[in-house]
């Protein structure tokens, strides 16, 4: 006991994280970090908050990992997947020239709350605007979706379409909403990449289990907040030269005198993690040091899309330079799953509101930017499925909002919050299915509708947790936080 000081005495009552800090000294470095992480001491903030029990779920899981993709700038619902036909029939007529008035009928509006602007004669001076695309039944299931997602279609008995979700962010912090289920104007909160990865762990002890993919805004651009660093998303590049920043040893250091150095980085990390036992910063940074190490050679051969056949690579369409970029990026994305990593966000056509924001030109804007993702991710799915990764594997197509019946200028369609879509394949959903319900000009979500959050809730008991049960003392969540699982569309 002489290598310990008066403070560490055999008399006094040990703390458990103290007690396997201490012993951690005798043991490799990069060994314990995989051990505490899979015990949950990593992933504690404090002795008091809660963890799921021995890192495992609350309930047998359908599913292992997430693919979370996202379309930064808000996705037109009614010319992708919830066809309005009514929009061409009365194009050019205000909504109150229609038979479908009602749906700005003041108690409705109230609920909205949504103000009608009027012009000199008091019509309303959002005029209908006419589908940009054509659409048809799709599958065996007869669903109906837009012509510019063919390879889509051809996947849609694999695919739940929930049609009937809203929010109530209108501007394009609503894509911090739908992450983290809180209006940005509420202050910060931790993302549903963040608490999957608090709440299970590691599924691969030499990859993250939290990445990103694609570029992020300020108001969009951490995950873990309260929760911690160490449950931020890894942005990953993919680049097997060069795929995340910092991740190459620098001046020619062989790997066995890297791991001198991470070895002795550890141990006074250790050290100093006695003194501050629940300090987030240095708990992550103990993490991150451990796992850099190790993703060195993991990561860039998960990228080593080359090692594909010819075959798999068009089926991403990495032989068409429309679609090679998100192609890559779904690729990469089957690779990971593979190995083992837990949640995988990639975010397509971020940068200023968003690539999918139509105010103007909305044909050439949903042509251009469907065309570069509906290749990739139907490839995606059925590259999942052929190897028996989908059933384990929850896919997740979302936007922040939809877009206006009505139309904003000549050509395109404002932000909508009231009435937008969402589908979900693989990890135990059932495909083929429609659930939910907007009126027939795709205005409000007028049957079982849905907040974010129950797609959070969703996906969460599809990997054995509970929302509800993921709470931390003095962090009191609202209920509407929690969200509440869609069993409708569950197999």
């Amino acid at each position: 006991m002489s290598e310990f000081n008066a403070s560490h005495s055999p008399t006094r009552h040990w703390r458990r994280r103290e007690f396997l800090s201490q012993s951690s000294l005798g043991f490799a470095s990069l060994a314990l970090g995989a051990m505490l992480a899979r015990d949950g001491v990593v992933r504690a903030n404090s002795e008091d908050q809660w963890l799921p029990p021995d890192g495992k779920s609350h309930f047998p899981a359908k599913a292992k990992s997430v693919v979370w993709l996202f379309m930064n700038g808000g996705v037109s619902h009614v010319e992708s997947y919830d066809p309005k036909p009514m929009l061409t029939k009365y194009a050019g007529k205000s909504i109150g020239e229609t038979p479908f008035k009602d749906v700005q009928n003041p108690e409705k509006l109230k609920l909205a709350r949504v103000t009608v602007i009027n012009d000199a004669n008091g019509q309303q001076r959002n005029k209908l605007y006419p589908l940009q695309v054509g659409f048809g039944p799709r599958g065996e299931s007869g669903i109906e979706l837009s012509d510019w997602i063919p390879h889509l279609g051809s996947c849609v008995d694999d695919l739940a379409i929930v049609r009937s979700m809203y929010t109530t962010d209108d501007n394009h912090g609503a894509q911090t909403q739908f992450h983290s289920g809180r209006h940005m104007l509420d202050g910060q909160y931790p993302n549903l990449g963040a608490w999957v990865h608090f709440g299970l762990g590691s599924l691969n002890d030499n990859l993250p289990q939290y990445i990103s993919m694609g570029n992020r805004e300020y108001w969009n651009a951490r995950d873990g907040h309260y929760l911690g660093p160490e449950h931020d998303a890894v942005p990953l590049r993919v680049d097997p030269a060069n795929p995340l920043d910092f991740g190459r040893p620098e001046g020619g250091q062989t790997i066995d005198e890297q791991r001198i150095g991470f070895d002795l980085v550890g141990k006074l990390n250790r050290l100093r993690s006695v003194d501050y036992p629940h300090d987030p910063t240095l708990a992550a940074r103990i993490k991150a040091y451990e796992l850099a190490f190790r993703m060195q050679t993991s990561v860039p051969d998960a990228l080593r899309l080359a090692d594909e056949t010819k075959e798999t690579q068009s089926l991403y369409g990495l032989d068409d330079p429309a679609t090679q970029a998100f192609g890559t990026q779904m690729l990469a994305t089957r690779r990971l799953v593979e190995r083992g990593v837990r949640f995988i966000q990639v975010q397509h056509g971020a940068g200023g509101a968003g690539a999918w924001d139509a105010h103007g030109g909305l044909k050439a804007n949903h042509e251009r930017n469907f065309k570069a993702v509906d290749k990739p991710i139907a490839g995606l799915i059925k590259d999942l499925k052929q190897r028996g990764l989908l059933d384990s594997t929850l896919i997740v197509f979302a936007s922040e909002f939809g877009r206006t019946p009505g139309s904003q200028g000549s050509d395109g369609r404002d932000h909508h919050i009231f009435g937008f879509s969402v589908w979900m394949a693989g990890g135990g959903i059932q495909g083929g299915t429609v659930h939910g319900v907007t009126d027939e000009i795709g205005f409000h979500a007028i049957e079982n509708r849905h907040y974010v959050t129950d797609i959070h809730a969703t996906i969460l008991h599809q990997l054995g947790l509970d929302s509800r049960r993921m709470e931390i003392p003095g962090r009191k969540r609202l209920d509407i936080d929690f969200g509440r699982v869609i069993p409708e569309i569950l197999a």
